[in-house]
């Protein structure tokens, strides 16, 4: 089973309402999730930030490597990174003004 399927899982049974964007999963998603509440399907990573407490990164698709990190970061309420395949440099993270979190590497947030 893909890391998202268990996250979103376990975030949507402990009350947390989730917005999701993958570009090439999107249609898997909304079958796998079907006529489940708290879920927003999103139309860009972007549009997924909008409003959200934080990021949960579990994919390494392209467009998710070079976000522009000052739009992220006015998007969220509190700009708040999981990156659970350590795709962003640590100091860059926290340089931007990201509470950032590697999975798996220390950030000295743990």
């Amino acid at each position: 089973e893909a890391p998202s399927r268990v996250i979103i899982k376990n975030l949507l049974d402990n009350g947390a309402t989730v917005r999701v964007f993958d570009p090439e999963a999107m249609d898997e998603a909304k079958r796998i999730f079907a006529g489940v509440e708290g879920i927003t399907y999103c139309s860009s990573m972007y549009d997924a930030c909008e409003g959200s407490d934080a990021i949960v990164l579990v994919t390494e698709w392209n467009e998710f490597r070079r976000p522009d990190f000052d739009k992220v970061k006015d998007l969220l309420k509190e700009p708040v990174v999981f990156d659970g395949r350590n795709q962003f440099k640590v100091d860059r993270m926290k340089e931007k003004g990201f509470k950032y979190f590697s999975i798996g590497r220390n950030t000295g947030n743990n």
